[in-house]
């Protein structure tokens, strides 16, 4: 596929948002257009059927920053980091020197496009290593929505049964995700924020690409891929949705 200037003119990205609110439906379009993903991907699977774009040495990092945050006996896991909810006072400390190398490695093959939930708490720690164009892009759809798709991804994932995730548990999650990105994260660096559907539509594709300065195909994103219901959602989750639609632009 054609890409829009050489890999030099393009950004290297971080892709965030909370779990099953479409950040795979961005990675993917990001892959097709010949970024690094970083290695040993997560093979598709019924939950994300065209893949999840997300590896597993990203994840490890990100796991190892968040552990000295998480109660041992907690309601996540080591591998579940991506449905902890943190209190915003809560801050991410800086890497060891392990986990430092590890991102040093991750950052040396360009142009990347590293996504994970996770990095809406430990983005603070890989700034440092980020080269100074990279751009961020914040994925989100209705609260509602993604709690349905995380309480079902929870209920259907063997590995997910014995974490505790209940729907008051799910919206705090997506709360508290979001306010970190709105509240401390966008203040620096070139943002973009993306509603789910407007990439479904094929509107965001094009902004999107604008954004990383590369040319996206559009027909590598599925029309069929919305599949969650809504339900009921509380007022602190409904205010930041609208927060984040007047910065998508998109009618919420």
């Amino acid at each position: 596929m054609t890409t829009q200037g050489t890999s030099e003119d393009r950004h290297d990205v971080i892709v965030l948002g909370c779990g099953r609110s479409g950040t795979s439906l961005v990675a993917g379009l990001l892959a097709s257009a010949g970024y690094f993903m970083g290695p040993r991907l997560h093979p598709p699977r019924e939950a994300n059927p065209t893949g999840f774009f997300e590896g597993e040495v990203v994840k490890d990092v990100n796991e190892a920053l968040l552990d000295p945050l998480v109660e041992a006996d907690g309601r996540t896991h080591r591998g579940s980091r991506w449905l902890e909810t943190l209190s915003p006072s809560a801050s991410v400390p800086a890497p060891d020197d392990a986990t430092a190398d590890a991102i040093r490695r991750l950052v040396l093959r360009r142009p990347f496009a590293f996504k994970d939930p996770r990095f809406c708490y430990t983005l603070p720690a890989w700034r440092r290593f980020l080269p100074p164009r990279t751009a961020f892009i914040c994925v989100f759809r209705e609260p509602g929505r993604t709690v349905t798709s995380l309480l079902r991804e929870r209920n259907e994932a063997p590995w997910l049964r014995d974490v505790r995730l209940d729907t008051v548990d799910a919206e705090g999650l997506w709360v508290a995700m979001y306010r970190r990105v709105l509240d401390e994260h966008r203040h620096a660096g070139h943002w973009l924020f993306v509603h789910y559907d407007q990439v479904l539509a094929g509107s965001g594709v094009a902004r999107l690409g604008q954004h990383v300065g590369a040319r996206l195909d559009p027909t590598v994103v599925r029309a069929d891929l919305k599949r969650s219901s809504d339900r009921l959602t509380g007022a602190c989750s409904i205010a930041t949705y609208h927060e984040l639609c007047a910065l998508a632009g998109h009618r919420g």
